[in-house]
């Protein structure tokens, strides 16, 4: 049986002022009619059911997502104590998926990606799950064909396809390499075999435990010792005591780079991760003067702005251009396109001064 693990849990601190710690991007209308997570939950249905999904969150958000997300079962929607990145949370999530069904395929996504067309998302997905019934220790990630040579995604290298998988588009995974500056990231656009790494993987859950307990075996005993607890008085305790004590990794670091069968299926779908404001113009129809709008905005010899704001708060801006304009209750960004990397500076700095009411 085929389970869903989202990943809600990032922080979004690109996509300062309006992401927050109390209401982090996932949460956010940044595209299209619903959040970020409610599109990631609607992706899935006829795929999994509300029942067989697990939502992985921080201990302070998990109201917030269940309010989100009605038809998950309040108890699938899990609160981690403190972060400590993608190898704990999934290893906690496939514990959760092994208890409840031994055998059980785990689809694990993040909660703030922006996918086109949910069909041949779900189309890549049975794929994925085809693999896995074919091979069942095989890991599966999806892959997406770069359309340019972006410098914030990592990239996998495809090596040769599975010729008796009978699926196209499917290879082994040569390399994972990381996010690459313009000169490599050029290269890799031209060679035709490196895709964006999604960042979806599939595997059973007894897989990804078993690679887990192999390649970081004291990681897995803070594990092993929360999954002992699970449905007794002390699992509370118990997890936030042992989760405490877990050095975060990727699980990109502790898996994916060190298994030895690893499958790479080439997106159908359109996907973007959202990783900065300047993906808002990226999936935003722009107006004549190429500006990306959300919110009341008049521009006055302005072109290729991203704005950002509310329908009752009228943004004016005169004379500008590739400029950030987001704005919100408390706080409010101006900032080149050129120089968004450095919102995540402004956490930094909010934070080192306790600025804590604008974090």
């Amino acid at each position: 049986m085929l389970h869903a693990v989202i990943m809600a849990g990032g922080s979004g601190t690109r996509f300062w002022p309006a992401s927050r710690n109390h209401f982090p991007k996932q949460l956010l209308h940044l595209v299209g009619d619903c959040t970020m997570l409610q599109a990631t939950s609607s992706r899935l249905q006829g795929l999994v059911s509300a029942e067989h999904t697990l939502v992985m969150t921080n201990q302070h958000l998990v109201a917030p997502v269940r309010e989100q997300l009605p038809d998950v079962p309040p108890e699938q929607v899990v609160g981690e104590p403190m972060k400590r990145d993608t190898a704990a949370c999934i290893a906690l999530a496939a514990s959760m998926v092994e208890a409840a069904d031994k055998d059980g395929i785990m689809l694990v996504l993040p909660a703030d990606h922006v996918i086109s067309t949910n069909s041949q998302f779900q189309d890549c997905m049975r794929r994925g799950m085809n693999l896995i019934e074919q091979c069942p220790d095989r890991i599966v990630t999806f892959g997406v064909r770069p359309s340019y040579p972006a410098e914030s995604f990592g990239y996998i290298q495809r090596g040769d396809p599975y010729l008796d998988s009978n699926l196209p588009g499917t290879y082994k995974v040569q390399s994972f390499r990381e996010k690459p500056n313009r000169q490599i990231a050029e290269q890799y656009l031209h060679a035709g075999t490196y895709m964006w790494n999604s960042g979806i993987f599939m595997w059973r859950a007894s897989t990804v435990l078993k690679a887990l307990h192999d390649f970081e075996p004291e990681m897995m005993k803070h594990l092993d010792a929360i999954s002992a607890a699970m449905g007794k008085p002390s699992y509370p305790a118990t997890l936030n005591r042992e989760f405490s004590k877990i050095n975060g990794k990727s699980i990109d670091y502790a898996v994916m780079e060190r298994y030895h069968d690893v499958a790479v299926i080439e997106a159908t779908f359109q996907w973007d991760d959202v990783g900065s404001w300047q993906a808002i113009g990226r999936l935003t129809e722009p107006d004549e003067q190429g500006n990306c709008v959300r919110g009341k905005y008049l521009p006055i010899q302005s072109q290729r702005m991203i704005v950002f704001g509310s329908s009752d708060h009228l943004l004016v801006t005169i004379g500008m251009s590739d400029t950030i304009v987001v704005h919100t209750d408390n706080a409010t960004l101006v900032a080149p396109k050129s120089e968004e990397e450095r919102v995540r500076e402004v956490v930094k700095q909010l934070e080192a001064r306790d600025w804590n009411e604008f974090l």
